[in-house]
């Protein structure tokens, strides 16, 4: 018996301890910062990070931070993000949290190269809407020099790989997933699931169109008819009433016809 191993991982100890590392890897560290590097080969090598994940994840705040970090640096920095997503602002590129950066909205991922001649740093959000052409800018511009930070979703709501993400994932030196808390069940959450019955691979929305659900509470709700998503009164946008009222109306025996 003196000679077993020990079995660490029963430690509540160590296993407090690894959860702290765990977390603390999550977070992103740029492996260096600024034009005066002493290694002349960072100075001068770019590369590509993603950030990805289900809606109300982090994403852009994430995308934020590190942009806001690049200009801590003193680095030039330049953001994007598709035209069509004018949900918050039309310029902005802002969060969940309503933190903001300027962004520059454009049409296609070849609009980029006329905006990053001399910047060091370039900051894409929602890169999910980009065509697959999205995948040879930002390596285009990796291999410039060019430090790449690329956030969007990397599902849709079906629970499939989105758009060019699985391929620009592949060609990036960096991904980091964050996730979100299941609106169900409150457990960690990864997949957005869809309120209302639009099949629409490409739907601008927030609260009143998504959720975020956890993998067990997504296949249960795609199992379910797709439920009607409430109006700003609080009703349901169908059916009229409150579903209160629905709910009462249900337990409400008939009574027979006279």
């Amino acid at each position: 018996a003196k000679n077993c191993p020990q079995r660490l991982h029963s430690s509540p100890i160590v296993h407090h301890s690894s959860l702290l590392f765990s977390y603390l890897s999550d977070m992103f560290v740029e492996p260096h910062l600024g034009k005066y590097h002493r290694d002349q080969h960072l100075r001068t090598t770019g590369w590509i990070e993603v950030v990805c994940g289900s809606m109300f994840s982090g994403k852009t705040e994430e995308l934020i931070r590190r942009i806001n970090r690049a200009s801590i640096a003193r680095q030039r920095v330049e953001i994007f993000k598709p035209a069509i997503d004018t949900r918050y602002h039309d310029f902005d590129v802002v969060s969940h949290n309503a933190n903001a950066v300027r962004s520059t909205p454009v049409g296609t991922p070849q609009e980029i190269f006329l905006w990053t001649g001399d910047c060091e740093v370039v900051g894409i959000d929602e890169a999910q809407f980009f065509d697959e052409s999205l995948v040879d800018v930002c390596v285009t511009l990796a291999n410039t020099g060019k430090r790449v930070i690329a956030a969007g979703l990397d599902m849709d709501f079906q629970g499939r790989p989105f758009g060019c993400m699985p391929a620009l994932m592949a060609v990036a030196e960096f991904v980091t997933k964050v996730h979100a808390i299941c609106s169900v069940c409150g457990s960690v959450a990864s997949y957005s699931f869809r309120l209302g019955k639009s099949k629409e691979k490409v739907l601008l929305g927030e609260t009143e169109s998504y959720e975020a659900r956890c993998r067990r509470c997504f296949n249960e709700g795609m199992k379910e008819p797709p439920p009607t998503p409430p109006d700003r009164s609080g009703q349901a946008s169908q059916g009229g009433g409150s579903e209160m009222d629905r709910r009462f109306e249900r337990k409400m025996p008939k009574t027979p016809e006279q």
